[in-house]
């Protein structure tokens, strides 16, 4: 099974305004799909928040794959991508076209969706955007890639 942690960027969520909708629904898509989700948080829209649960994640709970879902758009709070790239030692940008272009079959505005995809030590971490229905697309085109790029980070051929 994958190891496999969820973290919703969401200052509404995060102060208990809204019910973190997207972050349940990866957890109910990952749970009949191979993986293990081990931990499950919410954090405000802030870069130092983001990027501390990031490398708790990676450095301390040895998570293989992390979601994070919101803060991916253009408002002046979206911030996850560059907290993702900032702590990230490589870059998949394969996975964000992918994403991207297969939402481009379902609306123009998948193209504003800035997420980013990188590998932190063995987590590969993967920003989704922040509603539901977009979380479910993009997982759609994306979670039969996700064993093979887990193997291969833990040393496995290609």
């Amino acid at each position: 099974m994958i190891k496999a942690a969820i973290l919703t960027i969401s200052d509404s969520c995060s102060k208990g305004q809204r019910e973190d909708l997207s972050g349940q629904t990866i957890k109910d898509i990952l749970k009949g799909n191979n993986f293990d989700v081990c931990d499950k948080r919410i954090v405000a829209d802030e870069s130092e928040r983001i990027v501390a649960e990031l490398i708790d994640f990676s450095d301390k709970a040895e998570i293989d794959v992390v979601f994070t879902t919101g803060g991916t758009g253009l408002g002046p709070r979206d911030v996850t991508p560059e907290a993702t790239i900032g702590i990230c030692e490589k870059m998949v940008p394969g996975l964000g076209e992918l994403m991207r272009l297969k939402g481009l079959e379902k609306t123009p505005n998948a193209v504003l969706s800035r997420g980013a995809t990188g590998v932190r030590k063995n987590t590969l971490i993967i920003n989704l955007p922040g509603s539901p229905k977009a979380v479910c697309e993009c997982l759609e085109v994306i979670l039969d890639i996700l064993p093979h790029a887990v193997k291969m980070m833990h040393g496995g051929g290609h």
